[in-house]
């Protein structure tokens, strides 16, 4: 039971007047020793004042990250502006050894004032596969996306993107949108893929929207040859393919951020930005898992890894505290 302070001071004086010692006088209105002995230090210090309840504020949290730590978190994001509190969790998490948390990145940077909103508008698909897939190379997706070069016009990129892991298997930059130019990043991809020479029981189900190039009969023969089977999303129906046009969007918010005069200037900005998303990108949706890490089979090993640094950075900030607190 919680007293306040004006029934605290009549109980200490209730004690002092009483004729009978203080310890009897206690047993009678039912209050521990130890309780009054407390309340009592702190009215001959404090006052009256000393006496109003005080929520416990400990000097120290247990699981504080260590400023060395912290600062080598704003090092990193000063250093890495693009990454988000989620993908700087990560990072650091895998180049340090020492585990942090999103949201405490987040904090930590909301504190130095380094958490900007984004340049662009996050566009969330409202439907999904109800069979999902379950490994690499069983579904690809294909489009094509419109990219500008001053003074040369109009360049349309081909990718083949898997759909289990997200991993860009080919693109080609093309000047026309034809079925050859679909034919051709496919053939990159089964040999990139190794499912043109490795025996498979299945080759991988090909996945596109109903633009002229891919309803083409020389699309549908050259599949058939190469046995692959075709699914198109339905019409007006963007979601069905929406891994691949989450990709475009992606890759425009940083690809368009500069001015092309040069074909090979655009298409050495898009190799190195494939490169950056297959083997550098987290994805929230892989397990903050790059996807090739999904593809090529390593996403448990690093999963197990960062378990085991989250459990060692724990225990490395208990023994801080009860470090500092002896």
């Amino acid at each position: 039971m919680r007293y306040p302070a004006s029934e605290k001071l009549e109980i200490i004086q209730m004690v002092e007047n009483s004729h009978l010692s203080a310890r009897r006088t206690l047993q009678k209105l039912g209050i521990p020793r130890s309780t009054f002995n407390r309340w009592y230090d702190r009215f001959l210090t404090g006052g009256v004042d000393g006496l109003e309840d005080r929520r416990p504020r400990p000097n120290r949290v247990w699981n504080r990250i260590p400023e060395e730590r912290r600062d080598q978190i704003v090092e990193l994001a000063l250093n890495e502006p693009e990454l988000s509190p989620r993908e700087l969790a990560v990072t650091f998490t895998d180049t340090k050894g020492y585990f942090v948390s999103e949201s405490s990145v987040y904090r930590l940077l909301k504190a130095h004032d380094l958490i900007t909103s984004p340049a662009f508008i996050v566009i969330k698909a409202a439907d999904e596969f109800h069979d999902k897939t379950t490994a690499p190379n069983q579904l690809w997706q294909t489009d094509f996306t419109y990219l500008k070069v001053i003074g040369w016009g109009w360049f349309y990129l081909s990718t083949v993107l898997d759909d289990f892991s997200r991993y860009i298997i080919a693109w080609k930059l093309c000047t026309t949108m034809k079925a050859g130019d679909v034919t051709d990043t496919l053939t990159m991809a089964l040999q990139a893929s190794g499912c043109d020479s490795a025996r498979v029981m299945q080759r991988p189900r090909l996945l596109s929207d109903n633009g002229p190039s891919y309803v083409s009969s020389d699309l549908a023969a050259w599949l058939s040859g190469n046995g692959m089977e075709h699914t198109r999303g339905a019409p007006c129906h963007p979601q069905t393919q929406g891994k691949i046009e989450r990709w475009h969007q992606t890759l425009k918010n940083r690809i368009l951020l500069e001015n092309y005069f040069l074909p090979g200037d655009l298409e050495q900005q898009v190799a190195a930005f494939v490169d950056h998303y297959n083997h550098r990108r987290y994805h929230e949706s892989l397990g903050n898992l790059t996807p090739a890490d999904v593809y090529f089979g390593r996403g448990e090993i690093i999963t197990l890894e960062r378990e085991r640094i989250k459990r060692e950075t724990i225990k490395q900030r208990r023994l801080l505290h009860r470090d500092a607190a002896a």
